[in-house]
């Protein structure tokens, strides 16, 4: 048996801005239009499809696997935006970035508190 991971829908108050600053953050392509949703394609074929709510929005956490000059390349730009950004999920060791399983990672957020997390390493690969 086969399972895959191939879409989740991110709700959002502005897809535009959400699915906008996620593609530039990780320097992926532009959005894409899909019906009532913003997406954003990345590299291993799954996708986020950003949904406008006008409900309440619960915070999700987003996982990025990276290579090491992308950790450079997005920790720049989260840098330049004078983003905040923590070592741990728990948000308690801010403007640090972590060295889990010998590799890089940092935890950050978008506009509706969604908690976005960039590896360079899986956990447990260390």
């Amino acid at each position: 048996m086969s399972v895959q991971l191939n879409h989740t829908i991110v709700p959002c108050r502005d897809k535009q801005r959400s699915a906008t600053f996620l593609a530039d953050i990780l320097g992926l392509p532009a959005p894409k239009s899909f019906g009532p949703f913003l997406v954003v394609e990345l590299s291993n074929g799954v996708s986020l499809d950003f949904y406008e709510t006008d409900g309440p929005i619960d915070s999700h956490h987003y996982a990025f696997l990276i290579g090491e000059d992308d950790f450079d390349r997005i920790f720049s730009r989260i840098r330049e935006r004078e983003l905040d950004y923590w070592a741990d999920p728990g948000q308690h060791r801010r403007g640090q970035i972590n060295h889990n399983d010998g590799g890089r990672g940092l935890y950050f957020e978008d506009s509706d508190g969604h908690l976005l997390e960039i590896i360079t390493r899986p956990y447990g690969a260390g």
